[in-house]
């Protein structure tokens, strides 16, 4: 990770520095999990889903807990509690290699996976209102970095030391950010706010669910991630069946990693070149619309590239150079649409209550991704062309173009250019202003 440069904080660089190493542990499995459990366990490929499905099911449930715990007692003590339990969760899979193990890891990975969730928050306290949108983006950047290195070096790993050691090495990666929080991370939130943020002063989360705006954005999350866990799960069965078919398991293995790698570089891309500019000239809403735009192309390019006729043109040794294009477009559509969708959503809730949003909104992208993990299996039990592992993509194709719907209503409201002043915290507005759709502050 690069130096703080004069006049950054250096505590957004510390919590950068965490984010980047707990997320190259993570991605490194990715390639591996799945054909991990079907290849060398012998799970059934339609039960495969379930094995990401466990995680998200548990991180739906904890996400708001950990988010409003995070206010209550401190963003710091959070965060090393769940880094924590991914350490924990990726020893467990080396250790005892299992199915049931690997349900038993992915479930205590999930219910104290607010690794994200608690950086987001710790991110959005130190940085102005105006400015919360680049600073977001900046951890979807540092996600990005972790991404093209991560599932590169995992599936190396795997081809050179087999699939059980990459997990041992993600878990002693992950033992870095680990370490780092305990030592080098400041609390942001003082002892006075964690005390008044116990009290009956905070907002319900059925208080929250009241403001359209968040709810839209909420709706956003869980859509758009239903098509982003349908990708995460089928990509290495879609990577062995179609775009490495009759290579061997280490070749499928790195060329996987390397695809995973690409998105990674979408994502950097996008987040370190492009989101700046765009967001000077649109804003926040129509960048949603635009990305939303942007994943329809890469899923129809996805399912276009592996029909028979684009196998007759380019022959099947230039499908994985093809579906580069699609794994970046994924990326660029995602990294333009996701960071203006978390900064709107703090929009909507005071301050005392970053936490519980950000949470709130990690359970909906968790909520969608549950949905596209547990979908996946029918899916892929659907034969087009011959070719099983094309329906996740022409679903993502319709799916992707029902979240025009909703993008658009965010354009109504903030209109197609930046907003000058962001929209004031709901505790600084008059609790009589609530038929406007102003969340009032209640007893918890």
């Amino acid at each position: 990770m690069p130096e703080a440069k004069p006049g950054l904080d250096r505590r957004l660089v510390v919590i950068l520095s965490i984010v980047f190493a707990q997320l190259l542990g993570a991605s490194m499995i990715l390639p591996v999990l799945t054909l991990y459990a079907i290849n060398q366990l012998d799970m059934p490929k339609e039960s495969a889903p379930l094995l990401q499905a466990s995680f998200f099911i548990a991180q739906f449930i904890a996400a708001p807990i950990l988010g409003r715990w995070s206010d209550r007692y401190g963003r710091v003590p959070v965060l090393f509690v769940s880094q924590v339990g991914t350490v924990i969760s990726y020893l467990m899979i080396a250790f005892s290699p299992s199915i049931g193990m690997l349900f038993a890891s992915r479930i205590l990975d999930g219910l104290t996976g607010g690794n994200i969730i608690v950086a987001q928050a710790y991110v959005i306290d130190i940085t102005p209102r105006e400015k919360r949108t680049q600073a977001i983006g900046m951890i979807f950047a540092v996600f990005g970095i972790g991404f093209i290195l991560g599932p590169s070096i995992g599936g190396a790993l795997a081809a050179v030391i087999g699939q059980q050691g990459v997990f041992f090495a993600a878990s002693i990666i992950t033992l870095v950010p680990t370490i780092l929080t305990y030592f080098m991370l400041n609390e942001t939130l003082t002892a006075e706010e964690r005390m008044a943020n116990r009290g009956k002063a905070t907002v319900k989360f059925t208080e929250m669910l009241k403001d359209r705006t968040l709810v839209t954005v909420l709706a956003l999350n869980a859509f758009g991630n239903l098509s982003l866990g349908l990708v995460q799960t089928t990509l290495a069965i879609y990577g062995q069946d179609i775009l490495f078919s009759g290579k061997d398991e280490a070749t499928v293995n790195l060329g996987v990693g390397l695809l995973l790698g690409a998105v990674g570089l979408g994502q950097t891309i996008t987040q370190t070149l492009l989101l700046r500019p765009l967001l000077k000239r649109f804003g926040d809403a129509p960048l949603v619309l635009f990305g939303t735009f942007i994943r329809i192309f890469s899923q129809a390019w996805y399912f276009v590239i592996g029909l028979p006729f684009a196998l007759a043109i380019f022959g099947q040794d230039a499908l994985p150079w093809l579906a580069i294009v699609g794994a970046m477009t994924f990326a660029a559509g995602t990294g333009i649409a996701l960071p203006p969708l978390q900064s709107l959503a703090t929009y909507a809730a005071p301050d005392n209550a970053r936490g519980a949003v950000v949470g709130l909104a990690s359970s909906a992208q968790s909520l969608g991704v549950i949905a596209g993990t547990l979908l996946a299996g029918p899916l892929l039990a659907i034969d087009i062309a011959g070719r099983p592992s094309l329906a996740p993509s022409l679903f993502n194709v319709f799916a992707f173009i029902a979240l025009l719907i909703p993008s658009w209503f965010l354009v109504r409201k903030f209109g197609w250019h930046p907003v000058a002043t962001p929209p004031p915290a709901p505790e600084e507005v008059a609790a009589t202003t609530t038929s406007t759709g102003t969340m009032p502050v209640s007893g918890d």
